[in-house]
Formats: structure tokens, sequence, C-alpha cells
């Protein structure tokens, strides 16, 4: 397949093309669902493609195929070809692409159980376990479990020379239960809401998240929600959890740094970002303790890969540094325009897809408290625990998130709970009143496999690894 892919690169550099690459995608997925000890799905998926990007009079041209024919690629080359003429009609500038050295390697990712060869019996009996076992709990009136995997092979051959084939292999899974007494509803889930926790690995991820030890703890948060208190409307100190600072970092940092954003690429869709390229190295961003950055390489992140979609090594690239705004994340085309190379951030949610900027693993990094000082040392404030909303702008600059549930934290101790907790704030102002960081030890990436953007949408799988954080003078509730 690999000297097919070649040989309409060649017949693409004949016709004098100034670019063009080939990206066969293999992509199988494994998706199970069991509510209330019942199997609402199980579905395995094969899908196989290659996608061809043409650049020509300085535009980009675009096809893609799932028939692998040598007749059928060079028929959508050509297509691809003909696409960027067309659009040179219409073009006001030309895309320039950054220098790129051209890398012949491979890439696996590193796991020890093939989660496609786990017998199906297997992950549906844990499923099963801990939904049954849910529902015994009085007022449990939903218990869902739920599984994902993913294993991925790529090829990419560019005209620069590329030649590089990768195999990523992604798991997760978690659970949640739902309470409900007559009157209200309430939700808790482990070890994140929305799916749960994913990374790059086999089965073992899903068990080293020891689920079924947090069965009993799950169902009784769920049904205590329905009668603690609601979250008081205040403005006070903060403690967020390591599963909710990862959408927040996610939503105020890794989408405002996509510098496709930023240009005004994707304001149609899902807005722009306050973080312009005025602002690269002046925004004080956040308080001096705030570091975080773009990681592709560090192990176990559902970020992690070997390269981008146009055949760019993965890299870590600092985004903020001791609370200073200094990097975006870049394409070849996009970088010329700050001044930089790509730092490999171009990725396509399959082979009928144009590449995108994407968020690699977008890392809050660890501070340098322990936990329980952390609690200890906050004389009034709230602890949140994982989302169960949120909202933010176009610019991605004014926001409000929603948690599953809070607790007081009152003369430096935990105490009573608080339903349908609600913080908002304005994204530097935030930042700025960062004032600890839990340190490594309490620091995990949590997968992020539903991240979309693009149109039409892809959806891509980003992580964010962080541990609790506390910001002061936040307002918290709903004011009436």
């Amino acid at each position: 397949m690999k000297d097919k892919l070649k040989e309409c690169i060649n017949w693409l550099k004949s016709k004098g093309v100034e670019y063009a690459d080939c990206r066969l995608v293999r992509r199988e997925t494994e998706s199970i669902r069991v509510t209330d000890g019942n199997v609402d799905t199980l579905a395995r998926d094969l899908d196989v493609g290659v996608g061809i990007r043409v650049l020509s009079n300085g535009v980009w041209g675009f096809a893609a195929t799932a028939v692998m024919t040598e007749a059928e690629l060079k028929k959508t080359a050509n297509k691809a070809l003909q696409i960027a003429k067309a659009s040179a009609l219409t073009k006001r500038h030309p895309v320039v692409l950054a220098e790129q050295k051209p890398f012949v390697d491979t890439f696996n990712t590193k796991f020890q159980k093939d989660p496609f060869a786990v017998p199906t019996e297997n992950k549906l009996g844990l499923m099963f376990e801990i939904t049954n076992k849910l529902k015994k709990t009085k007022k449990i009136k939903k218990a869902e479990a739920t599984m994902g995997f993913y294993k991925t092979h790529k090829i990419f051959v560019s005209s620069d020379g590329a030649d590089i084939e990768q195999n990523l292999m992604e798991s997760g899974g978690g659970f949640n239960a739902i309470a409900f007494d007559g009157k209200e509803v309430q939700k808790r889930s482990y070890p994140n809401s929305f799916g749960g926790d994913f990374g790059t690995g086999g089965y073992e991820f899903v068990e080293a998240l020891n689920m079924g030890d947090h069965v009993e703890r799950i169902g009784s948060e769920a049904v205590q929600l329905l009668s603690a208190i609601p979250c008081p409307d205040t403005q006070t100190t903060v403690i967020i959890g390591a599963p909710q600072m990862a959408l927040q970092v996610h939503e105020s940092c890794g989408h405002p740094i996509e510098l496709d954003r930023v240009l005004g690429t994707e304001i149609s869709l899902a807005g722009g970002s306050f973080m312009t390229v005025d602002k690269l190295k002046k925004l004080q961003y956040g308080s001096e303790i705030v570091n975080i950055t773009a990681d592709a390489t560090c192990p176990g992140g559902l970020g992690t890969f070997g390269y981008d979609d146009e055949g760019v090594k993965a890299q870590r690239t600092p985004i903020i540094k001791s609370g200073r705004f200094v990097g975006y994340l870049t394409s070849r085309e996009t970088s010329p325009i700050i001044k930089k190379r790509s730092n490999g951030t171009m990725r396509a949610d399959g082979w009928n897809r144009l590449p995108l900027i994407r968020m690699t693993n977008i890392n809050l990094e660890p501070g340098n408290w322990e936990y329980d000082d952390m609690i200890a040392d906050t004389n009034r404030g709230i602890l949140f625990d994982i989302n169960k909303s949120w909202s933010i702008d176009d610019k991605r600059l004014n926001f409000q998130f929603g948690g599953e549930c809070a607790w007081e934290i009152k003369n430096g101790k935990r105490g009573r709970m608080y339903k349908n907790p609600v913080y908002t704030g304005i994204t530097p102002e935030f930042w700025n009143s960062c004032d600890a960081i839990c340190n490594e030890d309490h620091w995990h990436i949590w997968g992020v496999p539903n991240c979309g953007k693009g149109e039409p949408m892809q959806t891509a799988h980003v992580a964010h690894g962080t541990s609790p954080a506390r910001f002061r003078n936040v307002k918290v509730g709903v004011s009436k």
C-alpha cells in the first residue's frame, strides 16, 4: 500500500505541485454501554481510506477515497489537484509552508493487553457488576457503565520525502449513577463525567481505574446530593479538583491557543480567541505559579503520538510560562505568521477529513502543595468536583462551569456537601487569582475523546494533565 501512495505522490510531483501528501488511516473502534444491567451498545467498527492533500498555485486541494486501487488513488489525486486549481481563482494570499525535516520513522503506542483481544464477556461482566450493585442502592434509578477502545494504523508519505507509520492504541471507560427522589435528579460519575477517563494504552488502563472499588461511594454521594443544600451565591476561595481542572484548561486555555482560531478560520463555528497575536509574550495570563505546556510526548496521554498529520514530530511546547503567555498550537501554514516552525498539532478525524490544529496534551504543570495541606490552609471556601455543565463565550473569555457536587471548606476542613455548584469568571482574572497548585503526587492526565471542531465537525482525542488548584475571590452560585 505504501508503494501505491508513493506512486501517487510521484504523479502529483510530475504535475508541478508545490507540495502533496497522502495519509492512509485504518481505525478499528469498539464501544460498549451497559445500563441497569442491560447492554445498550455493543459495536465494533472498521474504517479505512486515504486522504490526499495538494498545494498548487498557493492553494490547498483535498480529496479522499475508500477504494485502494492505483487507478482510484490517481483519480483522487487528480481531483485534489483540480480543486486546488479551481480554488486558486479566488486566492487572496498564497499558502506558505514552514520548512520541515522529512522523517522516515515508525511509532507504536506501548501497551500490555490488546483490548480487542480481551473477551467481550469479561468487559461486560465488570460492567454488569458495577451497574447491578449501584441499582441496589435506594433511590438510584439509573446506573450506566461505558468502555471505548480505538486502534489506529496510519501511513503518511509526502512530496518532501516523509515516510511515517504509526500504530496507536487508546482505551478508557467509566460509570455513573443517577439518583431520584420524586422531585429532583442528581448524578455522580467515576472517574470523570462524559464517559470516564481515557489514555493511550491497552486494557490495562481500564483495569487500573479500579472502578469496582468506587461503586459504593459514587452511589452514596448521588443519593446524598438529593438532600444537600444548594451552593451559596457568594464570592469566595475555590479549590478545583483535578478532573474539573482538566475541563477548565481545555476550554479557557486549550482552545484559545489554536492559531487557526486566533487567525479567524474557525470563527464561523466555534468562535475566535482573546489570545490574539499582539498578546504573545505580553499577556499575563495567570499568576507566576501557572505553567502550561502542550506536550504530545508524555506517556499515556490521549494527545500523545509520534507525528502529526503533516509529518511533524511530536513536541513539548511552553504555552504559559510563569503566568506569561508565550506560545500557540501551530501548523506548517500558520507558524510562519509568528516566525516559528510548526510544533506538530495538525490532526484529522479520519482519512476523509483535512487536518486541523488540535490540542495535544495541554497540561497544567504540578505545583508544590500537598492536597491535605491546601485544604488545611483554606479558612473558608468551596471544593468543586467533576464537571456537569459548561458555557464559555466565542472568545474563550467569560465562562461558567457547573459541577456534580461541591463541599464547604471551613477552618481548614471539608464540611457539608453542596448540590448544583456553579462558578464563573473571566479567563485572565481567574488564572491570575491562582495561588496554589498540588504537586505531582496528585497530578493525572485526563483523556478527553470528544473535543469538537471544524466544519464538518471533527472529533479529536486530547488530554490535560492537572492536579487540584486553588483560586481566590471567585464568584460561585447563581445570583437571584
